[in-house]
């Protein structure tokens, strides 16, 4: 597609006449970056409450002003980053001066995903203009009112740093067909295995931020109340409709049942008595994600809620006590249900941790220091939380980012820099005094045992004797 193709030779010919060097242009960015959503922030909240429903308040907080924030992270501490670090030089090498820098890598291809249609698709750019690159955007096509703002106002903003290329399927083959320097995905595992096969024709390294199915255990030590809340909240956020969201608990008996009912009033002082009514309420993005989460609710037992308008495209926010079996433990749900699921203890609801795909998140409401040292020592998963969701996204010095089937690569702060760089080494030795003469051919006896003491020793490893038992 002419358009595609285009748009990437434009990025590449920015980039390859060095503009985007200089620390001056990169700060010049975050700041134009930074203005655009001041400025422009009522027309991005009115394509977010179009597309997702989402309150102007929940908007500032999880995008708008989410965005703004990493970009005066980013730029306040971007000088400092960037200075080359020195590094030791050994006495073989010597004399010599060795560091690393950062250097840009050169065209970024950012694909967003919906459910955080801004958030999600501007924090690495910020990252990858940060970096000294430029970038190509793909806005995702399901939240089409945030893809046209966007495809509106940055290339007044940014022009020259960013390109934006709108539309589904068909443009998102022909922008993995093109060459970049590096990739970074948001979305699912079925698509982020498409852009990893397309991305190794050209060798470009990916971050893929993915998602799966994130638990929460809660046991008796705990404040089930404000527990209740916090999960909650994290859970029903944007309709539930977000990667980090808790997806389901796991509780004793014993304790599911007080939580269940905390719970319950956790979503009416959230939304109220008829969260249908509420503003602070968002709505399922489109017709066949409600379809399917109908479906998921519909194939289990629905202890709370459940109720839901196809026309609005409103769903209640719901609990359910699954049965074994039940789909909407097979799957990751985005959306608002959340599984109550009991287990005998901390064995248990690890090991059904362990059982699965390791997860974006994992978050743990517990007093129990034991408790807590053994999800800490015998999980694995991109995040570990205690007694609070989603938050952890909020600290710019924490890597966010998935491992194994939630992900690859992380970013946000230092981490965006980092992924969107080189760090490359670089040595130099003057020619005078040429030291290496001692290393040259011809061999001799001498340089044999120069060689051998200091430039690449290999000595007898010693073993000691095993103390007696």
């Amino acid at each position: 597609m002419q358009t595609v193709a285009t748009s990437v030779a434009r990025a590449r010919a920015q980039f390859d006449a060095g503009t985007t060097r200089p620390l001056a242009w990169r700060l010049e960015q975050l700041s134009s970056l930074r203005r655009m959503l001041a400025d422009r922030h009522a027309d991005f909240a009115a394509a977010l409450a179009k597309d997702l429903g989402k309150h102007n308040t929940e908007a500032q907080l999880t995008e708008i002003g989410f965005v703004a924030a990493e970009a005066a992270h980013l730029a306040r501490h971007l000088e400092d980053w960037l200075r080359p670090r020195p590094v030791p030089v050994p006495l073989t090498v010597q004399p010599a001066r060795a560091w690393t820098e950062l250097t840009p890598l050169g065209v970024v291809l950012v694909i967003g995903p919906w459910n955080y249609p801004l958030q999600l698709l501007l924090a690495p750019l910020a990252g990858a203009l940060a970096a000294g690159n430029t970038a190509v955007l793909k806005p995702s096509e399901h939240a089409p009112a945030t893809s046209a703002a966007l495809a509106r106002w940055i290339p007044e903003y940014l022009a020259g740093a960013a390109e934006v290329v709108e539309g589904g399927i068909p443009e998102t083959t022909a922008l993995l067909a093109e060459r970049f320097d590096h990739i970074f995905f948001t979305g699912g595992e079925t698509a982020a295995k498409v852009v990893m096969r397309a991305a190794a024709e050209h060798l470009t390294p990916v971050t893929l931020e993915l998602g799966g199915k994130s638990p929460a255990y809660v046991d008796a030590s705990t404040d089930l109340a404000t527990a209740a809340k916090r999960i909650a909240w994290g859970r029903f956020m944007n309709a539930g409709q977000t990667c980090v969201a808790p997806d389901y608990v796991l509780a004793a008996e014993e304790v599911l049942e007080p939580l269940q009912a905390e719970l319950i009033k956790a979503v009416t002082a959230l939304f109220g008595t008829d969260p249908a009514a509420s503003p602070s309420y968002g709505r399922i993005v489109d017709d066949r994600h409600f379809a399917r989460l109908a479906a998921l609710a519909d194939g289990s037992t629905v202890v709370h809620g459940g109720g839901r308008d196809a026309a609005s495209r409103y769903f209640e926010p719901t609990l359910l006590r699954p049965a074994p079996g039940d789909a909407v433990m097979a799957e990751e749900i985005f959306g608002p249900l959340l599984p109550l699921v009991p287990v005998q203890g901390v064995d248990e609801a690890i090991g059904l941790v362990n059982g699965r795909a390791k997860p974006l998140a994992l978050y743990v409401f517990s007093k129990d220091p034991l408790t807590r040292r053994a999800f800490a020592e015998r999980t694995s998963s991109g995040a570990l939380c205690f007694d609070v969701p989603a938050a952890h996204l909020s600290v710019p010095g924490l890597p966010f980012g998935g491992v194994g089937g939630s992900g690859m690569g992380a970013y946000h702060g230092e981490h965006s820099v980092r992924t969107f760089s080189h760090e490359r080494p670089t040595l130099d030795k003057p020619l005078r005094p040429d030291t290496l003469e001692l290393i040259y051919p011809p061999y001799t006896r001498a340089k044999q045992g120069i060689i051998n003491a200091l430039v690449a020793p290999v000595r007898k490893q010693v073993r000691k004797p095993a103390p007696e038992r």
